[in-house]
């Protein structure tokens, strides 16, 4: 039967409305060795229930929380977020990129089908003893415009995993066609392009990039948006949604996800940022003005996620 796996169980896709395909609710990025930047978003549960409730509000219904062990994923922590919020949350699976793969983990000392078992087994038992399942493969990623050797263990055996499970993957691609790379190693182990997510395309703002993907079957994700950390962000948006109305011009509507990828304190509204509201207060108004229709940010902001994350 067709389902989306959430913390609390499985749910019929029907009640997946306006979802966030990739955020998190806590991460922790700076504790890798040599990063001092000092990027994480702090396991506060009354801050972040507050700044979900306002995304509750605005109509959101999902998200996906991908947040990885090595960054600090948590089943429980996100369980109570999912009863206390109101919102249908969904855990990612998997490892995030080589600097952050945890050492107990032994990526590099294990074998692709071994490594592809335990994801199979958060899937269908869950994570640890909790019972809690994953229900999306992400975000599976690489440090820089290639894949390293342990990298491209990983996304072999999160290939495998989502054949068994018909999980989607997500991935992490940023600044680069680095995406086309990770694409290749998942068709290569016989993934259906169609369950692949290439996330973070809106930093790499290449048309012919976006239309090579999509045309082997797969999706790219804006997930940026609404980020102001730096010049590049808080100008460069006019340039993405010029190419996003392209790509609904040209007719890829299907193959476009959109969300905010919060996992910075300064993101949230609490300390003036944008929170998880970005989309319904300033982009997709952005898009409406210049011509989107409503049919499309349907498909933006509900069919497509939903699509991603039914299972079966």
């Amino acid at each position: 039967m067709p389902h989306v796996m959430t913390v609390l169980g499985p749910v019929d896709p029907s009640e997946l409305r306006f979802t966030l395909p990739h955020e998190h609710t806590q991460i922790t990025l700076w504790h890798i060795q040599d990063r001092w930047d000092y990027w994480e978003l702090t396991r506060d549960e009354e801050i972040i229930l507050e700044e979900l409730r306002l995304f509750r509000e605005a109509g959101g219904t999902a998200l996906a929380d991908l947040t990885l062990p090595g960054t600090g994923r948590d089943p429980a922590w996100l369980r109570r977020i999912a009863e206390r919020s109101g919102l249908h949350v969904v855990m990612g699976g998997g490892w995030y990129r080589t600097a952050y793969y945890p050492a107990e983990a032994m990526i590099d000392r294990r074998s692709v089908d071994s490594l592809a078992d335990e994801l199979v087994a958060e899937a269908t038992v869950g994570v640890g003893g909790t019972g809690i399942r994953t229900g999306i493969l992400g975000e599976i990623g690489t440090d820089k415009p290639w894949l390293t050797p342990a990298e491209e263990r990983v996304f072999r055996a999160v290939a495998r995993a989502s054949r068994r499970t018909g999980l989607a993957v997500s991935t992490h691609a940023v600044l680069s066609d680095v995406g086309a790379a990770q694409l290749a190693v998942l068709e290569e182990e016989g993934i259906d392009p169609g369950r692949v997510v290439i996330g973070h395309s809106d930093s790499y703002p290449v048309l012919d990039h976006y239309l090579s993907l999509i045309a082997r079957g797969a999706s790219i994700e804006f997930d940026f948006l609404g980020m102001s950390s730096q010049p590049q962000e808080r100008y460069g948006e006019g340039r993405v949604v010029d190419l996003l109305l392209e790509l609904l011009h040209r007719g890829h509507v299907d193959h476009v996800l959109l969300s905010q990828d919060v996992c910075h304190n300064g993101q949230l509204r609490r300390y003036e940022g944008n929170g998880y509201t970005y989309l319904h207060t300033t982009f997709l108004p952005r898009l409406r003005e210049r011509g989107a229709s409503e049919a499309e940010i349907d498909r933006l902001t509900i069919d497509n996620p939903r699509r991603i994350l039914t299972i079966g």
